[in-house]
This record gives C-alpha cells, sequence and structure tokens, in this order.
C-alpha cells in the first residue's frame, strides 16, 4: 500500500511518500480503506521525537492517528462492524508505528464509530481526536444545562469542539481568542473576550456571578486569571497544564472511547456541532500539510485525502 512514513526523528522533510507492508488485521481489528486523515500538532510533535520518553516509535513510523474510511475486513471476533460500513476514528496506541496516512490501517474496535451521515470525508476526518478532547475534557467538569463556560482558545481546533458541545449540552460559553476572531466565536455561540492582560477583569464584566467551569486548551497566564472567578474549585480541566491537578481540578490527555465518538457523532448528524475545515492536502503531500499546521494560523482543522472522495 501507499503511506506517508518517517525512518528517523525530524522536521516534515523526513517525511516520505512510497510503498509500505499491508497492515495485519488482529483479532478485535479492523481493517479500514482510509478516505482521509487529518493533522493535530501532536503529529508533527511526535515526528519530531518530543513524545519519545512516552511513546516509544518504531521505525519505520506512519503518522496520524484521525481516520474516516470505509470498513474492509474486520477481525475475527469483530461484532460491532462489518464490511462496507462507514467509520471514523481516534486509532491511538502506547506506541507510535501503524498510524492512518495510509491507503489502509488496522484500527482497533475501541477506536471507532460510525461515520456521520450529513458530512464529507475530509470533514469526517477532523472530528476524532479534537472532538474526544473536547468532549472529555467538558465532561471532566460536569458541565450541563445552565452552567457559564469559559474556553481557553476558543478559536483553535479543539476549542471550537468545545464551544459547540457546551452549547448543545444547554450551558452559556465565554471563550478567549485575540480580536480578529471573535466573530468566528461569535459565529459558534460564544461570547468572545481577548486574551491577555486585563482578562480577569473582562470575565467579572460579562460574568459578574463567577463561572461555573473553565476549559484550557492553550495554558500560559490566562488560566490562573480566570480560576478566581471560578464558583466551585476544581471544576477546571486543561490539555496543557499538568498542574491543574494541584488546584483539584482535570488534566485531559484524550482516550480512544467509541461511545464518547459515538455521542459526537450524533451531534454532527444533529446540526449541533460542524466541523470546521481549513485545508486540505492530498496524501502525497502531508509534509505540506504539517507545515501549515505547524505555522499555528489556520482556523479549523487540516485533512489529508486519500484516494477516492466519491
Amino acid at each position: 500500500m501507499k503511506a506517508v512514513f518517517y525512518e528517523k526523528y525530524g522536521d516534515p522533510d523526513v517525511l516520505q511518500y512510497g510503498d509500505q507492508p499491508d497492515p495485519k488485521v488482529g483479532p478485535d481489528s479492523v481493517l479500514v480503506e482510509v478516505r482521509a486523515s487529518s493533522v493535530n500538532p501532536v503529529d508533527w510533535k511526535i515526528t519530531a521525537g518530543y513524545l519519545d520518553a512516552a511513546l516509544p516509535a518504531f521505525f519505520p513510523v506512519i503518522p496520524g492517528w484521525d481516520v474516516a474510511g470505509v470498513v474492509v475486513q474486520p477481525g475475527p471476533s469483530v461484532t460491532e462492524f462489518q464490511a462496507g460500513d462507514e467509520v471514523i476514528g481516534y486509532v491511538r496506541m502506547d506506541t507510535v508505528a501503524f498510524g492512518t496516512f495510509a491507503e489502509q490501517v488496522a484500527a482497533p474496535v475501541r477506536a471507532l464509530a460510525r461515520k456521520p451521515r450529513n458530512v464529507s470525508w475530509a470533514e469526517a476526518a477532523t472530528i476524532p481526536l479534537v472532538g474526544l478532547t473536547a468532549y472529555q475534557a467538558l465532561r471532566a467538569v460536569g458541565v450541563g444545562e445552565g452552567d457559564t463556560v469559559l474556553v481557553h482558545n476558543g478559536a483553535g481546533g479543539v476549542g471550537n469542539y468545545a464551544i459547540q458541545i457546551a452549547k448543545a449540552w444547554g450551558a452559556r460559553v465565554l471563550a478567549t481568542a485575540s480580536e480578529k476572531n471573535h466573530d468566528f466565536l461569535r459565529s459558534l455561540g460564544a461570547e468572545p473576550l481577548t486574551y491577555g492582560e486585563g482578562l480577569a477583569d473582562r470575565i467579572a464584566g460579562a460574568a459578574p456571578e463567577g463561572l461555573d467551569a473553565v476549559v484550557d486548551f492553550v495554558g500560559g497566564d490566562d488560566l490562573p486569571a480566570s480560576l478566581e472567578h471560578l464558583r466551585t474549585p476544581g471544576r477546571v480541566a486543561s490539555v496543557v497544564d499538568a498542574e491543574v491537578k494541584d488546584r483539584g481540578g482535570r488534566y485531559i490527555f484524550v482516550r480512544p472511547n467509541p461511545d464518547d465518538l459515538l455521542a459526537l457523532t450524533e451531534l454532527v448528524e444533529a446540526g449541533s456541532v460542524k466541523p470546521v475545515l481549513a485545508e486540505t492536502f492530498p496524501l502525497e503531500r502531508a509534509a505540506d500539510a504539517f507545515r501549515s499546521s505547524m505555522e499555528g494560523h489556520v482556523r479549523g482543522k487540516i485533512a489529508v485525502t486519500v484516494g477516492d472522495q466519491g
């Protein structure tokens, strides 16, 4: 099969496009014909070797954790899916080797759910990692009807999902971003706040009775500034700052979860959550997709398409 792979850590220039062995399908996995994947910052951070202490690599490595595609072969013990099923998945394991930037991937059923029927392959591929991150962060702090929630970095890939999910759950959402992204936040249903110096005063003005929950997708000084307005200590989750645990909060490293992923599919099909697709690259241009992500100016997600999108 054709795939993108690298044989040593480095910048996007180490990515190659060529032939790799076909995946082997274990008992609890399915073989997926990949229609699209997407780029997350963790992908190029792993490629650079930044996560080697936590996730050992077995070279050559095929990068990518997000997938949207069609099941072509269920493993012998799989009952959840059959050939022809359209699926999305967050295909993360505890090592890196066999990722989703390929024509095929062997994905464990614990990583998969059915694809939303109302979005394209490219849009569907942008959902799993960021959608699950937002979903699990909001659930960790118990967001629900009537809550006032602050989302840090609301215009980012995870933040825009968090806004939409929290709104679907009946919350009022405040979100930080630069002023150029305020209209975008409003389009998602959030009330924008400019990040940086003076944020605590802006929060006080927008939510004089305080915040019910805070979810942080950027780190930095804005998080402590917002916690002084948190009415219930501990209702804070961060994907960046593990020290949030010292304040009684939750540090989130997203986990594959088929029930959570199915819940996201249902939110997308209901129109409550809409993927924000910024750019699309063909598989052979994955290095350019990495570079675009690394520039940090993309609003939404970058998809990588594989083969026929029909």
